[in-house]
């Protein structure tokens, strides 16, 4: 009987993770921020009203390893923040975790809008951070969105796709780049379970240069559960190794098969493939403690049900041992208690229609969503 797909890759690819030797049997610490001001100050408010409980929650969200975001700021200080980033944790003996979000166009201009202004200034700011992080470990997160909201999918591309041929080309620059560092293992985003199909987004990845990537990243800044996003990782991996090995894409199974015939493709089809063309993958379980959130039927005409989501949870910690050899992280890889934007969810606003208030910018603090996640956590921040 052919064994499945995660059974057939054995105990090498484990021990292969994150560039632990093998036998190695020391755990893995993810390096933890210090966490921004306006955290701190709504810590300290909290304690100053007597909420003990809840301070000591937020604490704990705060203190919980997460990743380092660079974007804002240029190629100087990017490289010095990266430099910072990896000393510190070098000293502490921490696995730092990037996410750099500074691809031109980002977010279709969207809330999250900004990035470099062209193709040049991109790469030498993907330079900076290369230099920045030089010879340390760390693992890097490529470009939210970058793959699955291409200048193509928001009407800003001409006749001929420039700009997002463009954007493929940035992205295997950065692969480049970066995989190249000896301790550096890079992951292209991979959107979440519930936007692309599996075959409708591997030809992309693979235009992206994820061969020369240790592997992609599934769910950032998103909520789906760690059954749902460890699911649609592993059908990934083996649609992006079918794809490489000559397959059509659009014959892989997705996640919206039923498991039973999913299992059954990659029995027939994954199970021979050579494991050293599977691709890893990290996923973000930093808000899915409570799963997606489920918009009110008919309220509204566009829910954003990726936006400040109420009565969300922080979901399971970081860790590196997963018991799966392709899943080689689980993160906390969006900053918990930052919010995602001015939500409308198609109302004229401009208060987000759910909250009755107006939402904070995107990656400001949002104090209430905070301590949502913090009562609603799952497992629990503080026992």
């Amino acid at each position: 009987m052919r064994r499945s797909l995660v059974t057939a890759l054995g105990l090498a690819l484990a021990l292969a993770s994150l560039g632990a030797a093998a036998g190695s049997r020391e755990p893995v610490r993810f390096h933890a921020p210090e966490g921004s001001p306006q955290a701190h100050a709504h810590y300290r408010d909290l304690l100053a009203r007597g909420d003990t409980e809840e301070a000591a929650g937020l604490l704990a969200l705060i203190r919980t390893p997460h990743a380092v975001w660079l974007g804002d700021e240029g190629p100087e200080d990017t490289e010095a923040e990266a430099r910072t980033v990896v000393r510190t944790a070098a000293r502490q003996g921490t696995v730092p975790v990037f996410v750099l979000y500074q691809i031109p166009g980002r977010d279709c201009s969207g809330y999250s809008g900004g990035g470099a202004g062209t193709t040049a200034e991109y790469r030498a700011w993907i330079d900076a951070v290369a230099r920045g992080i030089g010879p340390h470990r760390a693992l890097v997160v490529l470009e939210p969105d970058g793959v699955a909201l291409l200048p193509s999918d928001c009407g800003r591309d001409d006749a001929a796709g420039t700009r997002t041929e463009a954007r493929y080309a940035e992205l295997r620059y950065a692969v480049g780049a970066l995989e190249r560092l000896q301790g550096v293992k890079v992951y292209l985003d991979a959107g979440h379970p519930g936007w692309h199909t599996v075959g409708a987004l591997t030809p992309r990845l693979i235009e992206a240069g994820v061969d020369r990537a240790t592997g992609f990243a599934v769910n950032v800044s998103n909520y789906h559960t760690d059954e749902a996003t460890t699911w649609y990782g592993k059908l990934l991996a083996s649609c992006l190794a079918y794809a490489t090995g000559g397959g059509d894409p659009a014959a892989c199974p997705n996640q919206r098969w039923t498991r039973a015939s999913a299992q059954a493709w990659l029995d027939e089809h994954a199970a021979a493939l050579p494991a050293d063309r599977l691709k890893h993958f990290v996923t973000d379980s930093s808000r899915n403690g409570r799963g997606p959130w489920s918009p009110p039927a008919g309220a509204y005409t566009d829910p954003q049900d990726w936006c400040n989501p109420p009565d969300r949870g922080a979901g399971a910690r970081p860790t590196a041992d997963t018991g799966d050899p392709l899943h080689d992280a689980r993160l906390w890889i969006k900053t918990p208690g930052e919010s995602d934007g001015r939500c409308l969810r198609g109302t004229s606003g401009p208060e987000d229609p759910e909250r009755g208030a107006v939402d904070p910018a995107a990656g400001e603090w949002f104090r209430d969503q905070a301590l949502e996640l913090v009562r609603l956590a799952r497992p629990k921040l503080v026992r």
